[in-house]
Order: structure tokens, then C-alpha cells, then sequence
């Protein structure tokens, strides 16, 4: 289980995906893909912040409320807040993986897919 932003920011680093960079908005230390928001640590709340559309994060904050939360500050937008020391690894490396994925520019991910003959 990951407990806070060192072990999340070293589970997205251990994916070794290209296009990863460390930036400081705000202040704060995150992770950005293709020059986008993409793994960072609650700056609002103690937790890990993921995508998870409105629909999605729904469902998780009925399912389970010990894991899930949600700060006011991230209510407007598509994210979900993860509990320090519930974060299941499994989980955020599908997330990050699939986020990375989304923020990459279609046409830069079709070639890296065939390069890595994923594609």
C-alpha cells in the first residue's frame, strides 16, 4: 500500500513511461505526461488524486468511503481522492498507466505503440 507522495511519485516513475517530467506548480511538487497534470498528491486534502469521471467516482465514494473521498476543491472536475495507506498498487498503476495514455497526443501514441509492437 502507498502511504504518501514519495511512494506514489516512485510507483509512476517505476513505470518508466516516456514524456514524464517532475514540475513544481504552485509550489508543489507533481508529476506531468506530454506537458499535462498527470500523478500528484492532494494539495487541498491528505490523499493521492486520480481521474475518475463523475459517474465512476460515484460509484467508488458508495463502494467504499474508507478508501475514497472527495475535497470540495476537486468536486468540480473529473478526479477522485485516495486515502494515504489505501492505495492499492494494482490499482494506481492501471490508473496512471491508462491516464498516461489519455493525455498522450494520439498520433505521438500510435507510433510509440508500434515501436513497442503493442500496437
Amino acid at each position: 500500500m502507498i502511504t504518501d507522495w514519495q511512494g506514489l511519485k516512485a510507483l509512476a516513475l517505476s513505470l518508466d513511461l516516456p514524456e514524464v517530467t517532475l514540475a513544481h506548480p504552485w509550489g508543489h511538487e507533481v508529476l506531468k505526461a506530454h506537458g499535462k497534470l498527470w500523478c500528484y498528491w492532494g494539495m487541498m486534502a491528505d490523499g493521492a488524486v486520480f481521474r475518475a469521471d463523475k459517474e465512476e467516482r460515484e460509484i467508488l465514494l458508495a463502494a467504499d468511503p474508507q478508501t475514497f473521498f472527495l475535497h470540495p476543491h476537486y468536486a468540480p472536475h473529473n478526479l477522485i481522492l485516495v486515502r494515504p495507506g489505501r492505495i492499492d498498487e494494482g490499482w494506481a498503476r492501471a490508473r496512471l498507466i491508462a491516464h498516461w495514455r489519455d493525455l498522450a497526443p494520439k498520433r505521438w501514441l500510435k507510433a510509440w505503440d508500434q515501436a513497442q509492437g503493442t500496437a
